[in-house]
């Protein structure tokens, strides 16, 4: 292609540049460009909020005005729908950039909320919905894009999606945290096919059949009382000989005529040919195995943060989780974090819904003393 230029920016990706190609794009108003990736493919991407204004200057001539945020919001769970709650009223100039087609984070995966002021008994689905319209209605502005990189050594910190580059002067980790898995034969190979974990989604495929539950913490109790109002049969396996869940969940459950217990056992694997059919379990005290026929398997034991984007540009705890106070202040500055991501005592939705708060305050904060 004639007139071609390549040029290097963040070190990430070649993109090659087409005078032509950027004077038609901007006749049309979606400038594009090429870009080649590591593995040496081309596509064409919308050159978008972010990019070096120095490239307009010297392929269109002249200046073009680069907008840069106040504040990006990276995840869109209670924390982070939250934050832009905050950010609206605080007039800060704001994106939240969220991976999935629903708000809510994991939130959207509970059956009934007991625990969250004012609305008691709500479904999660509906309470994140509620969420999201309190949003909308405030005027936040949401993208739907998966987060390839972050650059934050620079006072203007750079977003990296596979379409687009953001700047923004704050940023705001509510990325949350994804499901533990128990690392075992058959695990990876069944899910989807009797292996789940999320008991509200999946539940209903499991009518009048027989299902296991493994865990012992709030959501696995709550997984099996769930499941038990439409399953013949539910055994929650736990390795342990009591269960660390909340006191009135406990009761509820062992009120339950078709929940059985299975303590101090641990799955071994999981087996099945085309579904799950049977769990291979060992009983810890004894060393006893036992084949246990199920038709599927619901896994709750436990969560990790979805620390990625992070791993060696933030400072973690030993279990990866962002080490941010109550301010939400990381060791970076301008970078916030909120939510199930950073290190907290307790990760329910009310925690969350204050760290989006209490990380706008320090976003306005920090926006004063830097004045950018």
């Amino acid at each position: 292609m004639k007139n071609e230029k390549m040029y290097l920016i963040n070190c990430t990706c070649y993109l090659n540049i087409s005078r032509v190609g950027l004077y038609r794009s901007r006749c049309r108003r979606i400038p594009t460009f090429h870009q080649r990736n590591q593995g040496g493919e081309q596509e064409d991407v919308e050159l978008v909020r972010g990019i070096d204004s120095g490239i307009w200057n010297i392929f269109l001539g002249g200046s073009k005005m680069v907008e840069i945020y106040d504040l990006i919001i990276i995840g869109s769970g209670p924390a982070g729908l939250s934050a832009t709650i905050y950010a609206q009223r605080a007039k800060l100039t704001t994106l939240v950039i969220e991976a999935n087609y629903v708000s809510g984070g994991q939130m959207m995966n509970t059956y009934r909320v007991d625990n969250y002021p004012g609305f008691l008994g709500i479904s999660g689905m509906d309470l994140g919905t509620t969420f999201r319209r309190h949003a909308d209605q405030m005027g936040s502005k949401f993208v739907m894009e998966k987060v390839l990189d972050l650059e934050l050594k620079k006072e203007i910190k750079t977003v990296r999606t596979k379409k687009h580059l953001y700047q923004t002067r704050t940023l705001i980790l509510a990325t949350g945290t994804d499901h533990r898995k128990l690392q075992v034969p058959g695990e990876d190979e069944f899910e989807g096919f009797g292996v789940s974990y999320c008991a509200t989604c999946d539940g209903v495929f499991f009518k009048d059949k027989v299902v296991s539950v493994v865990g012992g913490g709030d959501v696995a109790v709550e997984d099996a009382i769930f499941l038990a109002r439409c399953c013949k049969k539910v055994y929650l396996i736990h390795r342990r000989d009591s269960l660390c869940s909340a006191r009135i969940l406990q009761e509820r459950l062992m009120a339950l005529p078709n929940v059985e217990i299975i303590w101090d056992s641990m799955v071994r694997s999981i087996e099945g040919v085309e579904q799950v059919a049977a769990l291979q379990l060992e009983h810890l005290k004894t060393g006893e195995k036992e084949k246990l026929s199920v038709d599927g398997c619901f896994i709750a034991v436990g969560i990790l943060p979805n620390n990625v984007l992070i791993q060696g540009k933030l400072e973690l705890d030993e279990g990866g989780y962002i080490k941010a106070s109550e301010d939400g202040v990381t060791s970076v500055q301008g970078v916030f974090a909120a939510g199930n991501v950073r290190t907290k005592q307790l990760r329910q939705i009310v925690t969350a819904v204050s760290d989006g708060a209490n990380c706008v305050t320090s976003v306005q904060n920090y926006l004063m003393t830097k004045n950018i």
